[in-house]
């Protein structure tokens, strides 16, 4: 009995651990957006994580003759990449993510994390 029950936690700390794995560490998406940069910001209770928001301006709307704006909100792992979004704060980045399926506390708040820069320019191109 006592080897059964072994066997039933041992594969239920596979099971976790490979859900644990696929939930959080699995890159889900990868590619790049750009826009111009609203803000960028370390903040946290416990985890100081960094945190920034694009905005995208689009032509498409739910509404006629408008113009709509998309935000992608985002996390920031690297300080040396939000040290370069932060010292460039409104100018229009193209920017590489990667996708989870969850977010972590020390990684950010969000699930998607920038890991690069691809491109950076003024906004009076």
């Amino acid at each position: 009995m006592a080897r059964i029950f072994t066997w039933i936690v041992i594969l239920a700390l596979i099971i976790g651990g490979a859900w644990f794995y696929w939930r959080f560490f699995y890159v889900f998406g990868e590619g790049a957006k750009s826009g111009e940069l609203n803000y960028v910001v370390k903040k946290g209770y416990v985890f100081k994580t960094w945190e920034g928001k694009l905005i995208q301006s689009g032509l498409r709307s739910k509404a006629a003759n408008t113009i709509q704006s998309y935000d992608f909100e985002f996390s920031v792992t690297d300080e040396k990449v939000a040290n370069t979004l932060l010292s460039s704060e409104g100018k229009i980045f193209n920017l590489h993510y990667k996708e989870y399926l969850g977010a972590l506390p020390w990684r950010g708040y969000s699930k998607y994390v920038v890991d690069s820069v691809i491109s950076m320019s003024d906004i009076n191109r």
